[in-house]
């Protein structure tokens, strides 16, 4: 059994560490949030250690290791941020990290954690779930088997409908998330590269607050991607269903179906991390590239081909209505 610590707790998406950790057979033993609102912890590691304060953390994390009680993970849930500090201080507290994406926000991070890697000899892996998706796999088994001079047409959509609450948030601002394509978009452009291989172009037609659109050429692939959290943009045949999310992937015209298939995906990650088989800061590199391009890139609506849904019109942000 392996000792877990965990910070982030209030976030939504650690309840999906909490479990990946219990379903593996391993312990939580301490967790933070500076926020309060963490029952859900009661399902899975009552007997757990909580702060709200970093300082009491990190000095409780220090009396485990003085105690023979050593964290061997330590599970980063915050905000996009302050990934590359919790990472940092992970690995100097004699933890491997585990980190939501994205991992960081620019590609000069990944050097440094590299160089504090070799400084501790502890290692950063990354929670990458679309490379154990099995649609997604069998798709990569597919293209890998193809012809290799075929070029693939590729639509990426994406819609996940936020309410007014998201701009007041973290994810709001664009220097705490990375923006649209950062937040919402890291997993696809990582598996898009992973599958269809290094970018060639990469063409921005659109950043705003509530959508952002462009182009990318990889060596085996076209895609008009289009990515958004605003409910109106919803196809109204999704919208009839009472659904507030919609994917879509079709590569030369066929439909990809991904909609299923991810309640385990995070504990799929901790096996193979456990294992010594997680994705690390190499394999993060070309998705970190690809946002952070896309974030500082100059708008070119006329440059590319452009994904439908970019004619669609604009929307006010919400508080300036």
């Amino acid at each position: 059994m392996r000792n877990f610590g965990l910070i982030g707790l209030g976030g939504y998406i650690a309840v999906r560490h909490l479990r990946a950790i219990k379903d593996t057979g391993n312990n939580l033993l301490a967790a933070l949030d500076k926020f309060d609102s963490v029952g859900i912890i009661d399902s899975y590691f009552p007997d757990a250690d909580f702060f709200v304060e970093f300082e009491r953390f990190d000095r409780h994390i220090e009396k485990l290791k003085r105690k023979g009680a050593n964290l061997d993970y330590i599970s980063i849930c915050t905000p996009n941020y302050l990934h590359d500090a919790h990472i940092r201080m992970a690995l100097r507290s004699g933890a491997d990290a585990i980190c939501e994406k994205p991992l960081v926000l620019n590609p000069w991070n990944i050097d440094a954690l590299q160089e504090i890697e070799k400084e501790t000899g502890y290692k950063v892996n990354t929670i990458l779930q679309l490379r154990l998706h099995p649609s997604i796999i069998a798709l990569k088994e597919k293209i890998d088997k193809g012809p290799k001079d075929k070029i693939y047409d590729i639509d990426l959509t994406y819609l996940t409908s936020r309410g007014h609450w998201y701009y007041t948030s973290w994810k709001g601002d664009k220097h705490k998330s990375g923006g649209i394509a950062t937040n919402i978009g890291i997993h696809f452009y990582d598996m898009l590269s992973w599958i269809f291989g290094d970018v060639k172009t990469n063409i921005t037609h659109l950043h705003e607050h509530d959508r952002a659109a462009g182009y990318l050429e990889f060596e085996k692939a076209r895609v008009r991607w289009f990515l958004s959290i605003n409910y109106d943009v919803i196809p109204e045949e999704i919208k009839a269903k009472e659904q507030r999310t919609y994917r879509s992937i079709t590569v030369d015209g066929e439909e990809i179906e991904f909609s299923g298939g991810f309640f385990d995906l995070h504990t799929k990650s901790y096996e193979n991390i456990i294992a010594g088989k997680g994705f690390g800061l190499d394999d993060a590199r070309k998705s970190i590239e690809i946002v952070h391009q896309i974030r500082n890139a100059k708008i070119e609506p006329n440059k590319g081909e452009q994904h439908p849904f970019v004619k669609l019109p604009l929307a006010k942000h919400p508080f300036q209505r």
